[in-house]
């Protein structure tokens, strides 16, 4: 089975707009009283309540007096919120994700319908009394409706992800390219496919919009809080918002196809991206100056490692690769990318950020640094590829004979991890 999600944008009405605030407020109090009832009974017993104890609560809180109106909103939509919980929970424990957090009705506003949504006439109709909500449908709608997300923007907009199932297996190709990509700052990514190296611009998304940012979130500042006239200005910088995260999306959305339409793999660095924003010793700079911690990143820096959107490329490149048949591979973060000559493998000792260009003193190659790095990139992800058993055509270049570190092939019916000795830590 394949599944496929599309994000449509609705138009409800005013009617409808009401409806879906309401079940929106229903499904954020619910989560929070929830998630606070969790914590308690956490602290009382050692333990957290599952999915079945919390949805027990409910049939006596839509009889209560004080909450009689969760009874208005469609059972499912709660159910899934309940659901929804019990998996952040779950991931917390797991070490896969923080620790679940109350909402806000100020924030983004979303619900889960697990089923019965459908497509009446080109628009979608959701259960429960909201009805067929006008919709702009801009691709078919491929396959069984298996769940769909309503989402309220901050700036006012809906839009409704819908989640299909198609039949059929995963596909499978080991034609086209290999790419090596280095992603950085300068240059957001570098990227190597064995015979050319190709360097695509960071746009600098927010950086474009950072003068028209500071000056509405002046004026907003200035506003009393709680005012009708700051309400609706928080809109008005929800835009600005919306407008760098769109460009954003737009610029990942159309390298990643890029790379994806005739490649059979793609190799990039796992690059400890929250490590980087939180300014950790251990890095942006062991990530691109080879584990030396003395070159940590700035803090100055945090702002325009957020903004790149690196882990949202890698995983736009995930999906697509996985929807091709195609692979992702994504190499150690301590492999020497940068330290190591192409040509004959030597490997500096090191290797500062501001060191753009280097030659080898081994067989006097010049590099560029990133370039070097692309090359470098690719060679590891064939020789891991081919280590693993997957039958690839290693189109253009050699593949490095050496034995490499910890690698891992992403979104792949055959995903594993080889496991090698990982570089130690100073």
């Amino acid at each position: 089975m394949l599944h496929k999600a599309v994000q449509v944008r609705l138009y409800p009405t005013k009617e409808q707009q009401t409806q879906l605030a309401q079940t929106f407020g229903c499904a954020r109090w619910w989560w929070n009283y929830a998630l606070n009832k969790s914590i308690d009974a956490y602290k009382e017993t050692g333990k957290g309540l599952g999915r079945s104890a919390l949805n027990a609560l409910l049939p006596a809180l839509k009889k209560a007096e004080e909450t009689e109106w969760l009874a208005d909103c469609y059972s499912q939509v709660l159910q899934a919120t309940t659901l929804n919980l019990t998996t952040a929970y779950k991931n917390f424990f797991d070490k896969r994700a923080g620790f679940p957090k109350f909402k806000s009705k100020h924030g983004k506003q979303s619900i889960q319908y697990p089923q019965n949504v459908k497509i009446v006439e080109g628009n979608v109709k959701l259960p429960g009394n909201i009805g067929v909500v006008k919709a702009k449908i801009h691709r078919p709608i491929e396959g069984k409706i298996k769940t769909c997300i309503v989402v309220k923007t901050p700036s006012g907009k809906y839009f409704v992800s819908i989640l299909t199932e198609i039949e059929g297996e995963n596909p499978s190709t080991t034609e086209g390219k290999i790419y090596g990509v280095d992603l950085g700052l300068k240059h957001f990514a570098v990227v190597s496919d064995g015979e050319k190296v190709s360097k695509y611009d960071n746009p600098k998304h927010l950086a474009k919009h950072e003068k028209n940012l500071k000056r509405k979130q002046q004026k907003l500042a200035r506003k009393q809080k709680g005012s009708n006239s700051r309400y609706k200005y928080r809109k008005v910088v929800a835009k600005v918002y919306e407008r760098v995260s769109n460009s954003r999306q737009d610029f990942l959305h159309k390298l990643s196809y890029k790379l994806v339409s005739d490649s059979q793999a793609v190799i990039v660095e796992n690059l400890h991206v929250k490590g980087m924003i939180r300014n950790h010793p251990y890095g942006f700079a062991t990530c691109y100056n080879g584990g030396n911690p003395r070159n940590a990143v700035a803090h100055n820096l945090a702002k325009a490692i957020s903004d790149v959107g690196w882990g949202t490329f890698t995983n736009f490149l995930a999906y697509k690769l996985e929807r091709k048949g195609a692979k992702l591979v994504e190499i150690d973060r301590w492999f020497p990318s940068s330290k190591l000559c192409s040509n004959c493998f030597y490997q500096m000792g090191e290797m500062p950020l501001n060191v753009r260009e280097w030659t080898c003193p081994h067989c006097g190659t010049h590099h560029d640094r990133d370039g070097d790095a692309a090359i470098n990139i690719r060679a590891e992800g064939i020789r891991w590829l081919k280590a693993e058993g997957s039958a690839v055509s290693a189109v253009g270049g050699e593949v490095r004979p050496k034995l490499g570190r910890k690698s891992n092939l992403r979104h792949s019916p055959l995903s594993t991890e080889a496991h090698g000795e990982r570089r130690r830590q100073p």
